[in-house]
């Protein structure tokens, strides 16, 4: 056995035994790309196994992320600070290996995998990354950004759709920094994919605007190396290799099965796979010491390919100090000083102004000082206002952009902050992770809110994998008015707080929005959605009532009583607290002692000292209302078996605004009745 076949059934058997070990997981893909995995990473991956977040490292995805054993075999192969104990222990509690890839969990893991199809997103994420930021820093003889994102995809990551609105973008943007490698070997989890996946994936990404190679024989591995190296070649289309594996390979029985697909071989299969590879039976886990040798050798590699950057950088630095210095704020996560101070105040105007408007002011006003800011909407960017004027628009730089309609004004080109997704909310989520989790900017994704349902699986990921990303979600309630229950969000809100993790701010006038986008932009524990009126909402008189700024304790009394304590409590959310300074008036009129408490983030109130949120809500006060034009569920925490909540529980219809509101009961008349009753 030659040494690299020695190498790559090292990563075969290391698979299989700890899926053998925990008696679950998936063998089979480990072991069919093995040979094409080792190659990449043998010889093509630039990184470094004693600093996984060097920020010029190519990115590797496994899309696949059933086949984690496969990535776990290679970081610790390579020396990354990845245990042979811990291989050991895979897919148990507390473990570094956990079942699917997980960002944070073991060094080297590039994001969260398993979800198929969002891998694929979010490579094309970090490709767009590297365009922008390249665009941005690099100068003549100063490439200080230059790398390739690299992924290995499934079948079942070319079937989800995700890939397809992913891939259509990644070929128009011509991200030639993308490579993904189809583990095309014709098996799912329940069968043969000729059952259900006939098409000709190759046409379909041609189609994209993709480099397409096919290589007959995964298991050969000068072939694949040539289908890499002219992929690295390719500058202007991402590429796709389709390599023809096995799934299993090398179990006599098993091989070429949907069996080796989701299950370990179990016992005897091992015995007799092991055979055939002409493998020892004993000991498990075993590494023979020619190919660990072979395999550590990326060590000093790794650490020559970060000491040549390191000292092109400090070149760099003499010769451009204040990118340099850029470079440094934007990679650290770091706010410039003062980035908040272009953001507008906006003057009492019982008229007002849509939250969705003064949020593009405010994140406008952001943008001149933050250059990391970056995204756009899913061709929605006259209604969710999330258009960076004069940051232009992210391209390839092959035409002028004043020659397409709806082009945002500024540069063309790889360094605009806009990206015109198109209507792809399912690959802008992903996308919007994977510049993230590349490092060096603020992502921000817009849609209404009602199709934040398109997005829900990548908010998932954002929020598991506590990433820096904004979603901008307008059109908020039933008041959106005549386009009717399709697109009158109910049900959206109560479930984007049901998320751990991801923080859900419900603005009720342009200031709280102000600071609402403050909160976001400051935010380091995970993603953050901006919940926003179509309609115009009055901006309150902060003289009379208390200041925007408390927002940032989530929950707030923003009007009271005069006595010490009040009588009863309405807390209500985003457009609806107009309603609920309108009720207390009345009832203040009436001498009921009344206080409204805006709960604009539930998320940021709950993380509160227990003596600020008893404050705000005295236990003794029983008799509350809530009023949000949305569903009812979790409310009852806040209002317990006394209180009443005003909310919407079923569809809603298709009228004026004003006029669904009504028939909804989301009024003033309504919240007064009820507060009596409670009286």
């Amino acid at each position: 056995m030659n040494l690299d076949d020695l190498c790559i059934n090292t990563i075969r058997m290391l698979s299989v035994d700890m899926v053998e070990e925990a008696n679950s997981g998936h063998p089979g893909m480990p072991m069919g790309a093995a040979s094409m995995a080792y190659v990449l990473w043998m010889r093509f991956l630039k990184h470094n196994p004693e600093n996984p977040k060097w920020h010029d490292r190519d990115r590797f995805v496994l899309s696949a992320g059933h086949g984690s054993a496969l990535l776990y075999s290679l970081l610790h192969l390579t020396g990354y600070d990845l245990s042979i104990e811990e291989i050991k222990r895979f897919r148990q509690w507390g473990s570094k290996t956990p079942g699917h890839i997980e960002y944070g969990d073991t060094p080297g893991v590039e994001c969260t995998t398993g979800p198929l199809g969002q891998g694929f997103g979010m490579a094309v994420g970090m490709a767009i990354a590297e365009r922008f930021l390249a665009s941005k820093f690099n100068r003549m003889g100063y490439e200080i950004v230059n790398h390739f994102i690299y992924a290995i995809a499934s079948d079942g990551d070319l079937m989800e759709g995700i890939s397809s609105e992913a891939a259509s973008l990644a070929g128009h943007f011509k991200l030639g920094k993308m490579i993904c490698l189809y583990d095309n070997n014709h098996i799912s989890l329940s069968g043969e994919t000729r059952l259900t996946f006939t098409e000709d994936v190759c046409k379909r990404f041609e189609s994209y605007g993709w480099h397409v190679q096919n290589v007959d024989d995964g298991n050969n591995i000068e072939a694949v190396s040539r289908a890499i190296k002219k992929a690295q070649e390719e500058t202007e289309r991402p590429s796709l290799i389709s390599a023809r594996t096995h799934i299993g390979y090398g179990s006599p029985h098993k091989q070429d099965t949907f069996e080796v697909h989701g299950s370990p071989l179990g016992h005897d299969e091992v015995t007799a796979t092991k055979k055939n590879l002409g493998w020892p039976l004993e000991p498990k886990f075993y590494i023979p010491d020619e190919a660990l040798a072979r395999f550590r050798k990326a060590i000093d590699k790794g650490l020559r390919f970060e000491s040549e950057w390191k000292e092109k950088f400090n070149s760099y630095r003499k010769a451009y100090p204040e990118l340099a210095s850029e470079w440094d704020s934007m990679m650290n996560s770091e706010l410039p000083d003062a980035w908040d101070k272009d953001i507008s105040v906006f003057p009492p105007d019982p008229k007002g102004i849509a939250t969705r408007a003064a949020s593009g002011q405010a994140m406008n006003a952001i943008a001149k000082h933050i250059p990391s800011l970056i995204g756009g909407s899913a061709d929605l960017n006259p209604s969710t206002n999330t258009e960076l004027k004069s940051k232009g628009n992210f391209q390839f730089p092959d035409a002028p952009g004043e020659k397409v309609q709806g082009a945002a004004s500024g540069e063309w080109g790889y360094g605009g902050a806009n990206i015109a997704y198109g209507v792809r909310e399912h690959a802008m989520g992903a996308i919007a992770n994977g510049m993230a989790l590349h490092g060096g900017l603020i992502p921000f994704a817009g849609t209404f809110l009602i199709f934040s349902d398109y997005m829900r699986p990548a908010i998932r990921l954002a929020a598991l994998m506590k990433l820096h990303v904004i979603y901008v979600l307008t059109h908020d309630s039933i008041a959106l008015g005549e386009d009717g229950p399709t697109h009158q969000p109910v049900e959206q809100i109560a479930s984007l707080r049901a998320m751990p993790n991801l923080t859900v701010i419900r603005p009720c006038d342009a200031n709280e929005t102000t600071e609402a986008w403050k909160i976001a932009i400051a935010h380091r524990n995970g993603p953050v959605a901006l919940i926003l009126t179509r309609q115009k909402v009055p901006v309150i008189d902060r003289q009379k009532y208390k200041s925007a700024s408390e927002l940032t304790m989530g929950a707030y009394v923003i009007a009271d009583c005069s006595s010490c304590m009040p009588e009863i409590i309405l807390i209500a959310t985003g457009s609806e607290v107009h309603i609920a300074l309108a009720a207390y008036e009345k009832l203040n009129a009436e001498y009921v002692d009344v206080r409204v408490v805006n709960m604009a983030s539930c998320e940021i109130f709950e993380n509160q000292p227990q003596e600020y949120k008893d404050t705000v809500l005295p236990p003794q006060i029983r008799k509350r209302v809530v009023i949000e034009a949305g569903s009812t569920h979790g409310w009852h925490k806040y209002v317990g078996l006394d209180g009443v909540v005003i909310g919407v529980d079923r569809f809603g219809a298709s009228a004026p605004g004003e006029i669904v509101l009504e028939k909804f009961g989301v009024t003033v008349e309504n919240v007064i009745n009820k507060a009596r009753g409670l009286l």
